[in-house]
């Protein structure tokens, strides 16, 4: 007869894990979409209003993505950071109140203090969230994760939104307040969400095989890596100064408008790419992911406009967070040690290199730096493209100790369908 426990189990009602996904949703529009992108479209208005250089604005956002390096290394060395809920809770403060501080002065150096700290803030969320996202929903349908990886580009939507409606009655100080306010609203709505629960013993998984399969694996991996990484250089430009180079050719409230669709675009497009890559080849929809990043990005550079301003904001939207879902998957599937860990460091490591790539460019304008990012993502394309020669389609899943051979596109999915934005 079954235990009591059991009988417990068996007649409690499961939990909706949509409350967790609107949780995990919440901290990641928070953190992400809210935290490090508000930046984006606030830019053009400390250009005009507050004195900001081109360059003291490429240096705001540097500082912003060394923090996040700092807070996503921190998440790998002291794994017992992404179980703590006071944690959580701490860097949702430390956001919001660096994001009402920025207001308070005209320092550049406070800037870039008050940034770093934000990009430590949103690394640490994000590492918990994304870390309670993989092993609450470990049972659950891939595309619920993708739904709270949405989040990030909800975030950049509704702060997009504010921007616009605040920049013809305030100036960019209330564009910072507002920002703050929203902050504290998502994390109020993610405050309960629950981290991380602390591993269970298990015993070792078997030793992969020595010898050429292994080498194999490493070679993939190092071209996965650098196609990862060259994305990170080549996206965070876009990310940080798109809406500034759109401002330069058209009305100005096309290039927060832009940056609106550029959040509706992001909010389905990482359930979509979760989805396709049960069917498909992920090496092959991370090369079509990363081209059409490219054709994005370089558009505006391109073509003067409303219409081609518009549709880059579409095409950004729709494939950013989706390649970090793909290639994080990939990684998993690949079963290298620690990939998910190695490729989020290197795609950081691109984020901080970026901005400081295109600085020298920035005299000019931004069309020169938006050229240079799509050259450097059409690279990470034809990097996923050697990655899809000879890459391994069927792979080995343990579960329960027992080994379990299933197509590929299927694998890796509980684990990876996630991404950093």
């Amino acid at each position: 007869m079954p235990s009591s426990a059991e009988t417990a189990r068996v007649s409690a009602p499961l939990r909706s894990p949509w409350s967790h996904v609107a949780q995990a949703a919440a901290a990641l529009a928070a953190g992400m979409g809210v935290g490090r992108f508000v930046y984006t479209p606030i830019l053009p208005l400390m250009h005009a209003r507050a004195g900001l250089s081109a360059g003291a604005g490429a240096h705001l956002a540097t500082a912003n993505y060394v923090g996040y390096l700092v807070g996503a290394l921190a998440g790998i060395l002291v794994p017992a950071l992404v179980r703590s809920p006071a944690l959580l809770r701490a860097s949702l403060i430390a956001l919001t109140v660096s994001l009402a501080a920025m207001p308070a002065t005209h320092s550049t150096a406070v800037w870039i203090g008050l940034r770093l700290l934000a990009g430590v803030a949103s690394a640490v969320i994000f590492v918990i969230a994304v870390s309670s996202l993989h092993s609450h929903l470990r049972e659950h349908p891939a595309h619920l994760s993708g739904w709270a990886f949405g989040g990030v580009g909800g975030g950049i939507a509704l702060s997009g939104l504010l921007v616009l409606a605040l920049r013809s009655v305030a100036d960019w100080r209330a564009a910072w307040w507002a920002s703050a306010a929203l902050t504290a609203i998502l994390a109020i709505v993610s405050w309960r969400l629950r981290p991380e629960p602390a591993p269970a013993a298990t015993a070792a998984p078997a030793g992969s095989a020595a010898g050429a399969p292994a080498l194999r694996t490493r070679r993939r991996f190092g071209v996965l890596f650098a196609s990862y990484t060259l994305e990170g250089i080549g996206y965070i430009v876009a990310g940080t100064f798109l809406v500034a180079a759109i401002g330069q050719s058209s009305p100005g409230w096309i290039g927060s408008g832009a940056w609106v669709l550029v959040g509706l675009a992001a909010v389905p497009s990482s359930a979509l790419w979760a989805r396709l890559g049960r069917r498909w080849s992920r090496p092959g929809l991370l090369l079509v992911a990363l081209v059409v990043q490219a054709a994005g990005i370089a558009l505006p550079a391109l073509i003067d406009g409303v219409a081609a301003a518009l549709l880059s904001a579409v095409l950004f939207g729709a494939t950013f967070i989706g390649v970090s879902t793909l290639a994080l998957a990939a990684g998993a599937h690949l079963r290298f040690p620690r990939s998910v860990a190695l490729l989020t460091a290197g795609y950081s490591v691109g984020q901080v290199l970026g901005p400081l790539a295109v600085t020298p460019l920035l005299r000019h304008g931004y069309h020169q730096a938006l050229l240079l990012a799509a050259l450097v993502v059409l690279t990470a394309a034809a990097a996923a493209a050697v990655l899809r020669i000879g890459y391994p389609h069927h792979g080995v899943v343990v579960r329960q100790g027992a080994p379990v051979r299933r197509p590929a596109p299927a694998e890796a999915t509980a684990d990876a369908d996630g991404g950093d934005a």
